[in-house]
């Protein structure tokens, strides 16, 4: 591991555990779409389960990225362990929506109403207050470590 990766700061291990994990669910549900191509007569994956391939894959990156800006953030292990975990957890949330919604083949557009998981409905607000807590997780949290990153190299920090 490089030296401006300490592995005693807590983000940067958070962060570096999320990659091989979302790496690993991408390699995985790629066995499943290519299983569910190679059984369907019409040679294709349902939705959601491409979705939670491609997803994966995309998530174990942005978690390399979360940790490379940890490693460099001038704010304290705790900031830094917030402002991973918490896209951390919301990129995990999105993949197992997917997942679900995949192994249930109970849509092709999670944000169509009504809202299905399975055979139950979910009331908008659920859906809706999911996605802006997700976005505010999401942004919120490499915000706290891209300010952090720019504070530092105007040397303000």
């Amino acid at each position: 591991m490089p030296a401006y990766l300490p592995l005693a700061e807590a983000a940067v291990v958070l962060a570096l555990l999320a990659s091989g994990v979302f790496f690993m669910t991408g390699l995985l549900t790629g066995v499943w779409k290519y299983r569910c191509i190679w059984t369907s007569d019409a040679s294709e994956a349902p939705y959601y389960v491409n979705t939670a391939h491609r997803a994966s894959l995309l998530y174990a990156f942005a978690a390399l990225v979360l940790m490379h800006f940890a490693a460099v953030s001038p704010w304290s292990t705790t900031v830094n362990l917030i402002a991973v975990a918490v896209p951390v957890f919301f990129f995990g949330f999105a993949v197992g929506t997917y997942v679900v919604h995949g192994f249930l083949r109970d849509t092709d557009n999670q944000f169509e109403q009504p809202h299905v998981l399975g055979p139950f409905e979910l009331p908008p607000f659920v859906v809706r207050g999911s996605m802006w807590l997700l976005i505010v997780g999401e942004v919120g949290g490499f915000g706290v470590l891209f300010v952090g990153f720019v504070a530092r190299l105007a040397g303000l920090v």
